[in-house]
């Protein structure tokens, strides 16, 4: 996230801006709940000293976190959340994967994921089969109970968490090539056992029901989604024209 914050400083001199990289490299492989709550610890310490408000934003994995954090921490006062291709929708793809996994498959990854030991993986927690959905709320700690498509006693302050948010900022595209579906940045994902077709966001049960308050986001004005052509998963946070036209403008 250095070349993304150091634009923003660029831009905006005298701006705080507050980087974390402590889940680096092989770490990020640690829980998605242990993540939350360390990021999320030190998030509150920032969010303490500017009590004006602050903006959030999570680049690929760090979005899903950041989006915990917000849930988790519901009190905060984040103004503006950017999920910058991030796997809003769980991951079924695994190219990136491979970086760790180097002999994983894509249709037997649900045997390692959807286990105890599979959940102590970062990736394992939003891991998103359609073909093993029952697995999938059976083992998944993670991407059903922030969804709230898994009622817990956190459901409601869950939901608080995000309808909270003034703006939330959804960015990805179809050149992506690491985060698949690469709707899943816009909160659609594969459903179904037969194909692999791509539900999206607004005909998903979690947006239809407002589950934890996308869809309150949407309707008061408060949702924004970028779908932009061109650019590898690498780009995103890298880029100055995507930085300059689709992030800046957001950070008042």
């Amino acid at each position: 996230m250095l070349p993304l914050a150091n634009r923003i400083k660029e831009i905006h001199p005298g701006t705080k801006v507050f980087v974390t990289d402590r889940f680096g490299g092989w770490s990020s492989l640690e829980p998605m709940w242990h993540q939350v709550l360390e990021i999320g610890t030190d998030a509150l310490q920032f969010m303490a000293s500017h009590p004006q408000g602050v903006h959030l934003i999570g680049y690929s994995q760090g979005g899903l976190i950041a989006r915990g954090i917000l849930e988790q921490y519901h009190l905060h006062n984040v103004k503006t959340f950017i999920s910058l291709s991030s796997p809003q929708c769980g991951q079924y793809g695994t190219k990136f994967l491979h970086l760790f996994f180097p002999t994983l498959a894509l249709d037997t990854a649900y045997e390692l994921f959807y286990s105890m030991a599979g959940q102590h993986t970062s990736v394992g927690n939003y891991w998103n089969d359609p073909y093993h959905q029952k697995l999938f709320f059976k083992y998944s700690t993670y991407l059903p109970y922030i969804n709230n498509l898994v009622e817990s006693e956190k459901s409601e302050s869950f939901k608080a968490g995000i309808t909270r948010l003034k703006k939330m900022i959804l960015i990805g595209g179809p050149d992506d090539g690491v985060i698949t579906p690469w709707q899943s940045s816009h909160f659609g994902c594969y459903l179904g056992e037969k194909n692999l077709t791509v539900v999206e966001m607004k005909d998903q049960g979690f947006y239809k029901n407002d589950s934890f308050g996308l869809r309150t986001l949407d309707q008061t004005g408060r949702l924004v989604i970028h779908s932009i052509e061109g650019h590898s998963h690498f780009d995103w946070h890298t880029n100055h024209s995507i930085i300059d036209k689709y992030i800046i403008p957001y950070l008042d």
